[in-house]
């Protein structure tokens, strides 16, 4: 308990799935929790879970694929709580995004430049935008930390889902390159990894593990993983039990990309 006690958390992605896990985990350890995502009912129902469980937050509606909807963020998180000690970046979308907008998970191509453009905004430039306005704030009290949730296949690539696996990849890179470049403003920027996770953001795919073979060809644990084992990921190198994690690619796929 109280692991980041005393913090002050701003979580992206937080109306559902790993930002929701995230919101709850935060706040029952001692934050006060800032959620950002795009549908203010998931924000609600978020932020009315984390009340009920006791803890202090706030939510904000903003796209964050726009420099707009991020310095709306920014400004909402400094206006409730004066400064951002810990950055989650959780926004993104995945296969489910299939169902809103068709051919946009698909090879490069059959993947036109404006779906590579839709996917990339906001998998990756939303990370750019949020990093690009907490990071003067942590300087300016001293330092803070970033968590970045990018993913296996950022690591390892796909037949399909170019523009994501691209977008993932790319946030990998660009958290490595924040820590090396602010670690003497005492600023840590580390990522976690996940492979397959139950959320509705893979929904659609999760089906695959009803099949025993399937399941094991899928990782060797059998089963996804679960938003909140993600959260807890995040947890560690958002709090000072990772000092000196720095540029580090936490991977927390149940043994996937092990045996690969």
């Amino acid at each position: 308990m109280d692991r980041v006690k005393g913090k002050i958390a701003l979580i992206t992605g937080a109306g559902t799935g790993v930002g929701r896990a995230c919101m709850k985990l935060f706040a029952q350890e001692g934050a006060k929790v800032v959620g950002v995502s795009r549908t203010q009912s998931n924000l609600d129902e978020t932020l009315a879970q984390v009340k009920a469980a006791g803890g202090e937050g706030a939510v904000v509606a903003a796209d964050l694929a726009t420099s707009a909807g991020a310095e709306k963020a920014v400004a909402a998180a400094l206006a409730a709580y004066g400064r951002i000690d810990i950055l989650v970046n959780c926004a993104g979308v995945g296969y489910s995004w299939l169902d809103k907008s068709p051919g946009s998970m698909g090879p490069v191509d059959d993947t036109t430049p404006e779906k590579w453009a839709e996917v990339m905004a906001i998998n990756l430039d939303s990370l750019f935008h949020m990093c690009r306005l907490t990071i003067p704030q942590m300087k300016k009290q001293g330092g803070g930390a970033i968590v970045n949730v990018t993913s296996i296949s950022g690591i390892q690539g796909l037949p399909v889902a170019h523009t994501y696996t691209a977008a993932k990849g790319g946030a990998i890179n660009l958290t490595r390159s924040i820590a090396i470049t602010y670690c003497d403003d005492n600023i840590r920027c580390n990522c976690i990894a996940p492979g397959f996770i139950a959320t509705p953001m893979v929904a659609s795919v999760l089906g695959m593990f009803d099949d025993p073979q399937m399941a094991d060809r899928l990782t060797p644990m059998k089963r996804p993983g679960t938003p909140e084992e993600m959260a807890y990921a995040c947890l560690y190198l958002g709090s000072d039990e990772s000092t000196y994690c720095q540029g580090a690619v936490l991977v927390v796929d149940g043994g996937t990309t092990a045996r690969q």
